[in-house]
């Protein structure tokens, strides 16, 4: 076992249990091997605690800007975003489990920077289509707090507040009141 698989592992369990399912025997168990293992790759549970909660950083914040760096229009960056992001239908788990534990020493640090990497990124992808950077700073917090308040309300509606066919139509409304691009007024 790599270091990477108990990470895995540990993001899996927290995703399914939370914290408390972070575990050393029953990963051992899940991933069919000792608890020396375990200790050859980390000194104790907080240190795959935090291997977990970056493995969760990277793989839902810093792969998907990678990605969407190479694209050269801003707004279609934005748009792409929004479609990854609100349009997949696809609830992080991961994300709810550790939204969940936004207070503990070990979550809060890393959601807190990932928060920040995340409004950072959207603001600058507003920015380059002109909009002046506190403007463009409003309307990346406007869509973030959107995408976490929709998490949260699917989690709490238990997934029936926004029923997947109507999803693309969601995000064409949210894309259409947070773009920049508005309709001349009467």
């Amino acid at each position: 076992m790599s270091r990477q698989d108990w990470a895995e592992a540990a993001l899996a369990a927290l995703a399914d249990g939370g914290l408390a399912a972070v575990a050393v025997e029953p990963l051992a168990i899940r991933l069919g091997t000792t608890k020396g293992s375990f200790y050859w790759h980390f000194a104790n549970r907080e240190a795959l605690v935090q291997a977990a909660v970056e493995r969760w950083a990277d793989e839902h914040t810093e792969a998907l800007i990678r990605q969407l760096e190479p694209v050269s229009d801003p707004a279609t960056r934005l748009r792409q975003l929004f479609e990854a992001a609100i349009g997949s239908g696809r609830i992080s788990r991961a994300e709810l489990a550790l939204l969940a534990h936004a207070d503990d020493p070990l979550v809060a640090p890393v959601l807190s920077r990932v928060t920040a990497r995340r409004v950072d990124f959207i603001a600058a992808c507003y920015a380059e289509t002109g909009v002046p950077p506190g403007d463009a700073r409003r309307h990346a917090v406007l869509a973030y707090t959107a995408h976490i308040g929709l998490i949260q309300a699917q989690r709490a509606s238990g997934g029936t507040l926004l029923a997947d066919r109507d999803r693309p139509a969601y995000l064409d409304f949210l894309y259409r009141v947070i773009s920049v691009e508005r309709p001349p007024r009467r």
